[in-house]
């Protein structure tokens, strides 16, 4: 196994509840497997999956027990999510390579929204929202969505919880008002207390937003699930890193559940991790962690692995100064293409 590390910029900077984050710093994992080579990313995320050091020192014992045994055992005994989303990635896209198809068509079955699992179809885009951020007054928030919309984004997610609820609220209505009939989200990260949410969630109700993402924080999920069927969609994503799928799934706390493969562990545990959302009458969504091109791209062919997925969070390609390759998977008229060429598809593999 080949462990290179990188450090890639973001431009503009992201702020976060963590803070803002201004690069990205993880490590390519290359491997040789099923007779072709295989390339993953293992990108980690203070507050999200384990530390840099954490991830290096975890993909080095991989390499010792797979040197031992095998690298399936290796896989199988990885705690560290980052670290596993790169041996994952790079054991999937060999593999792909292998069989010389795309890498979206050899990670397993998930059922339709109707539950009904498919034979595999030509997927060759996939609908991405548009961000309009944390900031601004509600006529400049009206003119990002505005821009959003004529570049062809039917789906828009409006970052709110930094400002009084009325004030998010006033902002959500500008950009209603502004772009009409689009999808529109809106991402709380775990900002509000419970009044506050349920407040919140009767007021965007009327002004028929699709989802709330992670309105409360992580822990609460009997809070949480009591905002349900008020109008709107109650989306977890923090939660899903602090707690995980099936207890979410269990607890009934969420109808939409967003899974970064990167914090999941990998490509193959997101798919599994859609399929139960299916199984359970969740809708998954695909986001990243801003990762570099390797792990957005891997994050593009498991969204295209879930038959009618919503509109998903991959938008962040201009986010990265100077990445690491070509990006395969520009975004057009608001989706982003999939390659269609073995395994990742990447034109240039760094």
């Amino acid at each position: 196994m080949r462990v290179d590390r990188f450090t890639v910029r973001l431009n503009p900077p992201l702020p976060t509840t963590r803070g803002t984050l201004r690069e990205r710093e993880g490590f390519l994992v290359g491997l040789d497997y099923a007779d072709t080579s295989g390339l993953g990313e293992a990108t980690p995320l203070a507050g999200w999956t384990e530390s840099l050091g954490e991830c290096r020192r975890a993909l080095d014992r991989a390499a010792e027990i797979a040197a031992e045994l095998d690298w399936g055992v290796a896989l199988g005994k990885l705690d560290a999510p980052a670290a596993r989303h790169g041996l994952s990635l790079a054991l999937a896209d060999a593999r792909a390579r292998a069989q010389e198809e795309p890498l979206y068509r050899s990670l397993g079955a998930v059922p339709g929204p109707d539950g009904v699992e498919t034979s595999w179809e030509r997927v060759s885009r996939v609908p991405v929202t548009a961000a309009l951020g944390s900031t601004g007054s509600p006529e400049t928030v009206a003119d990002r969505a505005d821009e959003a919309v004529t570049a062809g984004y039917r789906c828009l997610e409006l970052t709110v919880g930094r400002q009084d609820v009325e004030e998010d609220i006033e902002r959500a209505r500008a950009v209603r008002t502004a772009v009409g009939d689009v999808t529109l989200r809106v991402d709380a990260n775990g900002a509000w207390a419970p009044e506050q949410a349920r407040r919140a969630v009767e007021a965007l109700a009327a002004l028929d937003v699709a989802h709330v993402e992670q309105p409360l924080s992580t822990a609460d999920l009997e809070a949480t699930e009591s905002l349900r069927d008020r109008g709107v969609d109650i989306a977890l994503d923090e939660s899903v890193a602090a707690l995980g799928v099936e207890t979410i799934l269990d607890a009934g706390a969420a109808d939409v559940l967003v899974l970064k493969p990167m914090v999941v562990g990998g490509p193959d545990l997101t798919t599994r991790g859609a399929r139960l959302c299916r199984e359970a009458g969740v809708e998954p969504v695909i986001s990243t962690t801003v990762d570099a091109v390797v792990a957005r791209t891997a994050a593009v062919h498991v969204a295209a692995a879930i038959p009618a997925v919503s509109h998903c969070d991959l938008a962040t390609a201009d986010r990265v100064r100077h990445d690491l390759a070509p990006d395969p998977v520009p975004v057009t008229d608001g989706a982003v293409g999939v390659p269609q060429t073995p395994g990742l598809g990447l034109p240039e593999r760094p």
